[in-house]
């Protein structure tokens, strides 16, 4: 008996023994801690603007939907036991919010947007398009009357425009714009017409490459036409051309409207406003070359792709960049399409300034597959 109670009571002991190390341990553990220096905090870092300014955005857009999407309320809610309009009708009656890109310049975006509602709208073409080139496309609507040119008369071209919208105060008639720049529809009436080397393309030749394609061209859009020549000459064939063009001090788009064709005043940089693969072809003219970044021109071409149909043709007419950049930037950069190559051409680019930077020309046919 006493044997065992020696035994318990040593048990007892050991426990105990063990118990206090325990919580000896726990105690020096959480002083080693607590003395333990803490790691310094990191350094706050300002957080750039133009993350500041897509935040903004992505939060007004988060509003906005919200808006569009109210909670939906219980039928005992509407007395008059109405059945409410769909859902699409109520976001298509709702203004569409203005390009993200106009919030990165608000002092301009302030000068368009200040005007007085109801009343004629200012003069302020330039600085719509200043708007537009940074990417603020589509401009945001407002409640005003536009300028239109008092007596526009088809017997004189001049009648047809407001002079006044444009930087040259001189010049108040397409007599006394630079003619090279297609303001003389009877300079170079062989345009598209003549062949002179293998850096062109005649419409008699796209039109034949078309009909051994067993295809056809209905509808195009022409990307940079300027002044409408090309639009212009199709439509003596019965082909509809959209021609995207800017007024950078002259009235390309008023001068596309007096050759009766019709012109999108839209920058390089926009989605072309045209519906998926329904062009039978699409031009990339002079004002698609080299000066256009890579990655903005592999977007183009492929919202160009977006909205051809298969069979469809890309026709990249005189396109110029530095001769070690073609093989190297260009060319892949076009074979991403997947295109069937009709036509491929190159050039010595002999102006001044292509002589000084060592530019070719390049003008290519592709044909789009019809299936992928």
């Amino acid at each position: 008996m006493a044997m065992s109670f020696t035994m318990s009571l040593n048990f007892l002991l050991l426990v105990a023994m063990v118990a206090t190390n325990i919580l000896s341990l726990y105690h020096l553990s959480s002083t080693t801690s607590f003395l333990r220096p803490k790691p310094p905090s990191p350094t706050t870092t300002a957080v750039p603007q133009h993350l500041l300014r897509q935040l903004h955005t992505i939060r007004a857009t988060i509003n906005h939907l919200t808006r569009l999407h109210p909670d939906k309320k219980p039928a005992s809610t509407n007395p008059t036991n109405k059945i409410p309009p769909p859902s699409d009708l109520l976001i298509f009656s709702n203004l569409s919010p203005i390009a993200s890109s106009c919030h990165d310049y608000p002092d301009l975006l302030h000068k368009y947007m200040n005007y007085t509602p109801f009343s004629v709208c200012p003069k302020d073409s330039q600085l719509a398009e200043s708007l537009i080139l940074r990417g603020c496309h589509p401009l945001p609507r407002r409640r005003c009357y536009s300028r239109t040119p008092s007596n526009p008369r088809l017997s004189n071209p001049d009648s047809n425009v407001i002079w006044g919208s444009y930087s040259s105060a001189t010049c108040r008639s397409f007599k006394c714009l630079n003619p090279k720049l297609g303001f003389d529809p009877n300079l170079d009436s062989t345009q598209f017409l003549a062949y002179k080397s293998d850096l062109d393309l005649t419409i008699p030749q796209l039109v034949d490459i078309a009909k051994r394609a067993n295809s056809v061209i209905r509808l195009g859009v022409d990307v940079g036409g300027g002044t409408g020549t090309f639009a212009a000459r199709m439509k003596e064939r019965n082909v509809t051309v959209l021609t995207t063009t800017m007024n950078l001090g002259a009235p390309y788009s008023e001068f596309n409207a007096i050759r009766g064709v019709v012109p999108l005043h839209a920058p390089l940089q926009q989605r072309l406003p045209v519906f998926d693969g329904v062009v039978d072809l699409v031009r990339c003219g002079h004002g698609v070359n080299r000066w256009i970044p890579t990655t903005a021109l592999e977007f183009l071409l492929f919202d160009v792709d977006r909205v051809l149909r298969g069979g469809g043709f890309l026709w990249v007419d005189h396109f110029f960049c530095k001769g070690g950049d073609l093989e190297k930037v260009y060319k892949p950069l076009i074979n991403k399409l997947g295109y069937k190559i009709v036509k491929w051409a190159t050039g010595s680019k002999m102006d001044s300034s292509g002589v000084k930077n060592g530019e070719v020309y390049l003008t290519a046919l592709l044909q789009k597959p019809k299936s992928r």
